[in-house]
């Protein structure tokens, strides 16, 4: 088996099901973490976060959780922003601009440009 994933490729995502069902056999003690790794491929550390989720969470926590992604993304593909979408999208970037103030740095021009405090 090929560790990690190919060149060039994406990572493996795991629904939750799919995580139950690879730790299950470590839960009802009819394989070892070590048995499920060389059956599955996958690592040790991951079959144990799965189990620590699974111990305190339950099948929710194993779970994937949302990235929240880029707000911006939204308003700048449109072409034609109605207006509330206009304000909205200036004022999702008045607040990134805030954030990046409170952070310490300036963007210049077109925002190719970084200068820090």
């Amino acid at each position: 088996m090929a560790k990690g994933r190919p060149k060039g490729g994406t990572n493996k995502y795991w629904t939750a099901e799919e995580k139950y069902e690879a730790i299950k056999p470590i839960l009802e003690f009819k394989k070892s973490s070590l048995q499920v790794t060389k059956d599955t491929g996958i690592s040790n550390g991951m079959l144990s976060k799965w189990l620590k989720r699974y111990n305190e969470c339950g099948l929710e926590g194993l779970k994937n959780k949302k990235k929240p992604g880029n707000p911006l993304c939204k308003y700048f593909r449109k072409r034609n922003l109605t207006e509330i979408e206009k304000l909205q999208y200036e004022n999702i970037k008045l607040r990134i601009e805030n954030e990046r103030l409170k952070k310490g740095y300036f963007l210049e021009g077109d925002g190719s440009v970084v200068t820090f405090k």
